[in-house]
């Protein structure tokens, strides 16, 4: 308070208030002729004008309006970003459930292709098991055609040697030995 009281008899006794004009305790300073009161005067009337028409209202009613307007903004601005938060949990649970469908596909197809691998080992091995059959039966087939060849080859030469024999005048036993010759000589082949 000491303080205050300095500074205001600074202030009271500093130049500018030397003069007569600019000194309020004065009675020049209190007429119209100085210019510094006609300006307070008028700066008080306009203040009173404008308290008087409401303009004090009308701009509190429009900084209410700006403030009104700002805070819907902020609330229309956090709803659309909740939204838009939502829509991402949405959009990131969307991806989830794709990459785990993409996941289940390519398992099912790996399965389906390995089972299918298992068939086509199982179909070529029962082919396999086949053509090994059938390529037995031809060998049998020609393994018996061969022995039937071999010994209706062996009965000509042995009929051609008996009529070879008979020609000849051979006797039985002799021509008996020669026909057991033959028939030895087949087998020996045959085996």
């Amino acid at each position: 308070m000491r303080k205050l009281l300095i500074l205001a008899a600074m202030v009271a006794a500093s130049p500018a208030l030397a003069y007569s004009e600019k000194n309020p305790f004065t009675a020049r300073f209190w007429s119209l002729g100085n210019s510094d009161f006609v300006v307070a005067i008028s700066f008080f009337v306009f203040i009173g004008v404008l308290v008087y028409f409401g303009v004090p209202k009308l701009l509190m009613k429009m900084l209410d309006d700006r403030a009104a307007g700002i805070k819907s903004e902020l609330d229309e601005a956090r709803a659309l970003r909740e939204e838009a938060q939502a829509l991402l949990a949405s959009y990131e649970r969307k991806q989830k459930d794709v990459q785990n469908q993409a996941d289940d596909i390519v398992a099912n197809a790996r399965e389906e292709a390995e089972a299918a691998a298992e068939q086509a080992k199982a179909d070529i091995s029962r082919s396999v098991e086949r053509r090994l059959a059938a390529a037995e039966e031809q060998i049998a087939s020609a393994e018996a055609a061969a022995v039937k060849e071999v010994r209706d080859r062996a009965i000509a030469v042995a009929v051609a040697a008996a009529g070879d024999i008979m020609a000849k005048g051979l006797s039985a036993a002799e021509a008996n030995k020669f026909i057991d010759a033959g028939i030895a000589e087949v087998e020996a082949k045959l085996h």
